[in-house]
């Protein structure tokens, strides 16, 4: 949409689109912010479809640190190139791509080990700098990637896909290993599918039949509900010495330390999520155990990679995954929807309507 600045006939015109801001804790509204345009080694790319991540419902909440309002959140892209800045190359309008929404600094510590991911200054978009919801973005040539065989609505799956594939590589799972994923929402269904194309074993955990039903239906071995009684106890039913790996896709005191007490013998855990308030340990399993205990943030292009091959092969995914897409108009009252009854989706995604 065009608009005239008001009161001075002698400014251009310049053009505005719709964007969610999330402008305070419980409290999200459309609004108009100005179409951005690409300056050199730059791209700008109509939104398809844009994810709603954990990291907005807790900036929804506020109970993100990280995060400053008004904030437009996003960061789970989908979507096509609508024109290129000066100098890139490798890339051509109307390519359908996803975008590595982190911007590190390139000097730190991590960054000089080659891991990005964890670099001390990260910006991740819609949590420190302004996300994807809304109609167009622009971002560096290096931020975007061709989505390859997957189909465009779930290119926004890759990025949370990319989190949990990136647990396991950071778990170094082996072939014919056990795993125990904690938490099958979007991030945990990750792992449970990274795991599984390391050829590994998975039992998946949560507190939810409907989301533990479609973690059956992309290859947990075995599913345990918390509701059904010591989940321990449940997972030594099935694995005796219990597994390998486990990884933890919750972010709760509980689920911390039920990671520690239920991984075997020198096994591995693994943390994604983290616990809103300091988590008190027996410390004296780490030694009898022998534990390798490690943290996983955010992905590497590599994890996207293999994501994208993961989701070429398995294109049922997608449906298995996704529990509803709204229109931006709609998407306030999904992210309150999703506030009231967060064990009642999966995955929501917000589809965009391209610029005029």
């Amino acid at each position: 949409m065009t608009r005239r600045p008001p009161n001075n006939t002698n400014q251009k015109w310049f053009t505005l689109m719709q964007a969610l801001v999330i402008t305070s804790p419980g409290n999200a509204e459309i609004i108009e912010v100005p179409v951005p345009v690409p300056a050199a080694g730059e791209v700008a790319i109509d939104l398809a479809f844009v994810g709603y991540c954990g990291s907005d419902l807790t900036s929804y909440r506020g109970l993100n640190p990280l995060v400053s309002y008004p904030r437009v959140p996003g960061h789970e892209i989908a979507g096509t190139i609508a024109s290129l800045g000066a100098g890139v190359e490798g890339l051509s309008v109307g390519e359908s791509v996803t975008v590595l929404p982190y911007f590190n600094c390139g000097k730190c510590r991590a960054c000089r080990a080659g891991r990005p991911n964890a670099c001390l200054y990260n910006q991740t978009m819609g949590v420190q700098r302004e996300g994807a919801m809304t109609a167009r973005v622009v971002v560096p040539r290096e931020k975007v990637l061709p989505i390859g065989g997957v189909r465009l609505r779930d290119a926004a799956l890759i990025e949370p896909c990319s989190v949990g594939f990136h647990a396991v590589n950071r778990a170094q799972i082996n072939r014919g290993e056990t795993v125990v994923v904690l938490g099958c929402g979007m991030i945990g269904l990750g792992v449970l599918m990274g795991a599984l194309r390391r050829g590994a074993t998975v039992i998946a955990v949560d507190v939810s039949p409907e989301k533990l039903e479609v973690a059956k239906k992309l290859g947990a071995a075995s599913i345990i509900c918390t509701a059904d009684g010591d989940v321990g106890a449940q997972i030594a039913a099935i694995l005796p010495e219990g597994p390998d790996v486990a990884i933890e896709a919750v972010g709760t005191t509980a689920t911390f330390l039920q990671a520690v007490d239920i991984v075997g013998q020198c096994g591995r855990i693994v943390y994604i999520g983290y616990a809103k308030h300091p988590v008190e340990y027996d410390t004296k399993q780490f030694i009898t155990k022998e534990l390798d205990i490690r943290g996983s943030r955010n992905a590497m292009r590599s994890d996207f990679d293999d994501v994208i091959a993961w989701l070429t092969e398995h294109p049922e995914a997608g449906d298995l995954i996704v529990s509803a897409t709204v229109s931006l108009a709609d998407a306030p009252a999904a992210l309150a929807r999703w506030d009231s009854q967060p064990g009642s989706f999966t995955k929501i995604l917000v589809r965009l309507e391209p610029l005029d």
